[in-house]
C-alpha cells in the first residue's frame, strides 16, 4: 500500500474545479471567443508552443524491443528475458572500509551517518573527468546521488524493533501508532542519519559499476547536517526571520533535509533534493505558550503539529524524536512547542526551515548545501528543469505531493550560459536564488495558465485565510498563495518529466480518494470517479493518471500553455475506467516516478501502488510517447457507490493517442511490498539504475515475531539475510546492447 493512502487533504481552499472555470469563461466575452474558435484539443495545433521543438536527437522508436513481463507476486525483481540486474548498494551499507559490515539484525552501533541511507528514491549520475571535474559525459568513474524518503520500516534497524513508541501487533504504518513514551537515544540518531542523501563515488570496472569504498566524495547529507538559508538578496532577511531557531539565532543556517522523494538535476551539474513529507517529524507538547493565530494556520496548512496530542491520546503522529531523554537540542529542535521567551529561545520555528528544495554540489564533499527558498516551500515531489537554452531563463517544473495540492515552476532571472556549467553551488546562486514562482490553473478549453506568486497581486495581499506580511511570507507560505490565486487542485503530483525531443513536461497524478473523487466532482483534469470491479481496492481515482502540457513558444517564460492526459492507469478489466485500453501485458496503477531517456526516448514510468497489489507488486513501465494534441476528446463514464448509493455521471476531458502493447509494455516488477521510484542510465542507454523502495513495507512490527512481508535483495544473494532493505539496482541487456530496443 502507497504510504500516503491514508494522507490528510490540509487544501480546504475553495479553489474552483473545472466546471466554475468554464463557467467562468462563458461569461468572459475574449474567452467566449476562444471557444468559439474551437480552441479546445482540436485546436492545439493553432496553440503557439505546439510545434516540435528541434532537439538534435534521434526520433523516438515505433516499437518497442522487448516483451512485456507478466504481473508477479513473486519476491524478486522480474525483467524481460535477456535482461540482468545486480544490487549496486543497499540500506546501511558502509561508505568506509573501517566501518563494520551491515549487519541486518539491527546491531549497529554507530549512529549511521557513515552508512548508505533507507528507503532510496531519486537518483542522478555526475561523471569526473581526469581532472576531478564535473563531465556531461561517461568517464567510467562517476558519483551517484540518491535520495532516502521515510524511516517508514525503521523496526528493521533495530534488534528488536523499536523498543518504545510503537504498538505491538499493530499493522505497520509510515506515521502514527506511537505510544508517547520516550526514545531511546541511539534509535533515534540511527533514524535521523538514514535520512536525507547518499554521495557515493562508483567506478565501471569489467564486471559492471562497484561502489567505491573509502572514496573522499563518499558522503552523507543527513537530517543532521549543517545547510545555508539562500533567497534573494531583497528578501532573505525577512526569509531567514521565519527561520530563527535557539540553534541559529539569525536563521541564516539550518539543519538537515527531510524525506527526500523526487530529484531534480540541473544543467550546470548540480543535485537537487526535494524535501516531501517533512510535516510528520515534529510534535508540539503541552508545555509552552499558545502560538499566535496566524502561525496555527500556518502549521494548519502544511499539516504540521500546532499543538499537544489530546489528553490520555495513544497516537502522535511524528516519530517521537522529540521524546529522547536529553537535553541535547539534537532531539529537542523536533518538539515545536514554544517553551521559550520567544523564538530565539526554543524551536518553535524548526518545522519552517524545511519543506525546500536542497541544491548540494556531488564533487565538492566540503561544500555546504543550500535551502533555495526562491522555489517555494511546499510537499516538493522533484524540481524538472526544462531544456535550457543558451540566453534563455531556465524553468523548473514542480509537484506539491498532497491530496487536492498544486503543480509549480520556478524561472530564473538570470538567462542561461552553458559557460556556467560544473561551477557548483556558486553557480546555483545565480540562478535558483533571483526568480519568479508560479503555480499552474488548467482551464477547461485544454489551455492552462501559468500564475505568479506575487504580494504585488491582490489577490493575496488580500487574501483572507492567511494575511501575508510580505514576499517572503509568500516563499515560505506558497501553498496560501496558490489558494488565492485560484490554482487548480490535483490528484497528488508526484514525480514531473521532461520529454527531451520537444521539451513537454510530464507529471504523474498517482490518485486520489473517494472523499475526492465523486461523479460529481470530476472535472477534465481529474475526470475518473469509480470503483475496482472488485470492489476491495479502493475508490475515487484509485488507479491515477499522467497529465502533459506544451509550453506557448517552447519558451520557459510562457504564461500559457496546452495540456491532454498521456495515460490512464487501470486494471485491464475495469471497463469503462480503463480508458487507454490497457491489457494484461501493460496495466498499471498509481504512477508516481517519471523519467525520459535522453538516449532511447522511451518514458519510464514507476508505480507506488495499493490498488492492484492483490493481482501483481509495483512495478516499472516503458512508454514510447507522443505529442500534446496528438488524440481526441472523450467522454468518461463515471460510475461508484456513494454513501450507499450508486452516482453516476460523465465528464470530457482531453486525451492523447492510445499506445497499445507495441509502444507501452511492463520492464520490470519488484519484490514483495517495495516501491519502484528513482531511475537514472548511462548516455549510451547501455546501464540502468532504478532504485527499489521498502521491500517489505506491510510487514508486522518485529516485536510482533512475525516473519516479514519480503526477504529482498539478501534472498538475491546480496548481503546478509533476513530481513529486507531498500537498493539501488544496476541492469544491463547479457548481450549488452541499448535498454528498452
Amino acid at each position: 500500500m502507497s504510504h500516503h493512502d491514508h494522507d490528510p487533504v490540509f487544501n480546504t481552499s475553495n479553489n474552483p474545479h473545472f466546471q466554475d472555470v468554464l463557467a467562468q469563461s462563458l461569461q468572459n466575452p475574449a474567452r467566449r471567443g476562444l471557444l468559439r474558435g474551437g480552441l479546445g484539443l482540436a485546436g492545439m495545433a493553432m496553440l503557439p508552443g505546439c510545434a516540435t521543438l528541434t532537439s538534435g536527437m534521434a526520433a523516438a522508436p515505433n516499437a518497442l524491443g522487448f516483451p512485456s513481463v507478466e504481473k508477479s507476486l513473486l519476491d524478486n525483481v522480474m525483467l524481460p528475458p535477456g535482461y540482468q540486474y545486480s544490487v549496486l548498494h543497499a540500506t546501511g551499507d558502509a561508505l568506509d572500509s573501517a566501518l563494520a559490515a551491515y549487519s541486518n539484525k539491527g546491531l549497529e552501533s554507530d549512529d549511521w551517518s557513515r552508512r548508505v541511507g533507507d528507503h532510496h528514491d531519486g537518483m542522478d549520475i555526475y561523471y569526473i573527468d581526469a581532472n576531478g571535474r564535473y563531465s556531461e559525459k561517461d568517464t567510467g568513474r562517476a558519483v551517484l546521488c540518491v535520495n532516502h524518503e521515510s524511516s517508514a520500516d525503521a523496526h528493521f534497524m533495530h534488534p528488536n524493533g523499536q523498543t518504545s513508541n510503537r504498538v505491538s501487533g499493530k499493522k505497520f504504518s509510515q506515521f502514527g501508532d506511537w505510544d508517547l513514551g520516550v526514545r531511546p537515544e541511539l534509535e533515534v540518531l540511527k533514524e535521523i542519519n538514514h535520512h536525507g542523501v547518499s554521495v557515493v563515488e562508483i567506478v565501471k570496472t569489467p564486471q559492471g559499476w562497484r561502489v567505491k569504498q573509502d572514496s573522499p566524495l563518499n558522503r552523507r547529507i543527513t537530517a543532521q547536517t549543517p545547510v545555508r538559508i539562500s533567497g534573494p538578496r531583497a528578501h532573505i532577511e525577512a526569509i531567514r526571520s521565519f527561520m530563527v531557531t535557539r540553534w541559529d539565532t539569525a536563521g541564516a543556517m539550518a539543519r538537515g533535509t527531510l524525506n527526500n522523494c523526487g530529484h531534480g538535476k540541473t544543467p550546470w551539474g548540480t543535485y537537487l533534493g526535494c524535501e516531501e513529507n517533512w510535516a510528520y517529524y515534529f510534535q508540539t507538547t503541552a508545555a509552552g505558550a499558545a502560538l499566535p493565530a496566524k502561525e496555527v494556520a500556518s502549521r494548519k496548512r502544511y499539516g504540521v503539529a500546532s499543538a499537544a496530542p489530546a489528553a490520555g491520546a495513544k497516537k502522535a503522529a511524528s516519530q517521537g524524536w522529540h521524546t529522547v531523554s536529553s537535553s541535547d537540542d539534537r532531539f529537542a529542535r523536533w518538539n515545536l512547542a514554544a517553551t521559550g521567551a520567544n523564538a530565539e529561545k526554543d524551536f518553535r520555528h524548526e518545522a519552517n526551515t524545511f519543506g525546500f528544495n536542497v541544491e548540494i554540489d556531488p564533487l565538492a564533499p566540503n561544500a555546504t548545501p543550500a535551502k533555495r527558498t526562491a522555489m517555494g516551500r511546499f510537499a516538493h515531489e522533484a524540481a524538472v528543469c526544462g531544456i535550457p537554452k543558451a540566453g534563455e531563463p531556465l524553468a523548473f517544473y514542480m509537484g506539491c505531493d498532497s491530496r487536492n495540492e498544486y503543480i509549480y515552476k520556478y524561472v530564473s532571472t538570470a538567462v542561461w550560459d552553458p559557460r556556467d556549467v560544473g561551477g557548483g553551488l556558486v553557480v546555483g546562486d545565480k540562478y535558483l536564488s533571483e526568480g519568479k514562482l508560479y503555480v499552474a490553473r488548467f482551464d477547461a478549453t485544454g489551455r492552462g495558465e501559468w500564475l505568479e506568486l506575487t504580494i504585488a497581486d491582490p489577490r493575496i495581499a488580500n487574501h483572507g485565510a492567511y494575511k501575508f506580511a510580505n514576499q517572503a511570507d509568500v516563499y515560505v507560505n506558497a501553498r496560501f498563495a496558490a489558494d488565492a490565486l485560484g490554482a487548480t487542485k490535483m490528484d497528488r503530483p508526484e514525480w514531473g518529466a521532461v520529454n527531451h525531443r520537444n521539451g513537454e513536461i510530464y507529471f504523474a497524478l498517482t490518485n486520489n480518494s473517494a472523499a475526492n473523487r465523486t461523479p460529481s466532482k470530476t472535472d477534465p483534469a481529474n475526470p475518473r470517479a469509480y470503483m475496482d470491479l472488485d470492489g476491495k481496492k479502493g475508490m475515487g481515482n484509485p488507479n491515477g493518471h499522467i497529465i502533459r502540457f506544451k509550453e506557448a513558444d517552447n519558451k520557459s517564460t510562457a504564461k500559457a500553455f496546452a495540456w491532454d492526459i498521456f495515460l490512464f492507469g487501470a486494471e485491464e478489466d475495469a471497463g469503462d475506467a480503463n480508458l487507454s485500453g490497457l491489457t494484461a501485458k501493460n496495466a498499471f496503477s498509481s504512477p508516481d516516478g517519471m523519467w525520459f531517456s535522453k538516449a532511447t526516448g522511451i518514458c519510464w514510468i514507476q508505480t507506488d501502488d495499493g490498488a492492484i497489489t492483490d493481482e501483481t507488486n509495483c512495478m516499472m513501465l516503458a512508454a514510447i510517447p507522443g505529442q500534446v494534441g496528438d488524440g481526441s476528446k472523450v467522454t468518461v463514464k463515471n460510475k461508484m457507490v456513494v454513501g450507499g448509493v450508486e452516482q453516476t455521471g460523465t465528464q470530457e476531458t482531453f486525451m492523447g493517442a492510445a499506445l497499445g502493447e507495441a509502444k507501452l509494455r511492463r520492464f520490470l516488477v519488484a519484490p514483495s511490498g517495495s516501491e519502484v521510484t528513482g531511475i537514472t542510465e548511462t548516455p549510451d542507454g547501455r546501464t540502468l539504475f532504478v532504485n527499489i523502495q521498502h521491500p517489505g513495507e506491510l510487514s508486522k512490527p518485529l516485536a510482533s515475531g512475525s516473519a516479514p512481508q519480503s526477504m529482498w535483495p539478501g534472498n538475491a544473494g546480496y548481503g546478509p539475510q533476513g530481513r529486507p532493505r531498500s537498493a539501488t539496482i544496476v541492469i544491463t541487456r547479457k548481450d549488452g546492447g541499448v535498454i528498452g530496443l
